[in-house]
């Protein structure tokens, strides 16, 4: 089951700082990021790649999607 985080409307630190929590008690599996600003979206990518994460990123209307796998 993949695990959810809806950061959307939230001004970075606070995405990265979500993703990471959630990524610090997981080995693998899927976790589904939603931000809503390019920044959050470069610097929450740069973050799971830093730890072995591959992003998948599409956009969902006005909102962007990121999709990490392990």
């Amino acid at each position: 089951m993949a695990k959810e985080i809806d950061a959307r409307g939230l001004l970075c630190p606070e995405p990265i700082l979500l993703t990471k929590k959630v990524l610090d008690t997981m080995s693998g599996g899927t976790v589904n990021v939603l931000v809503s600003n390019m920044a959050a979206r470069e610097n929450v990518t740069r973050l799971a790649e830093n730890k072995g994460w591959r992003v998948d990123i599409s956009q969902q209307g006005e909102d962007i999607l990121l999709v990490l796998t392990k």
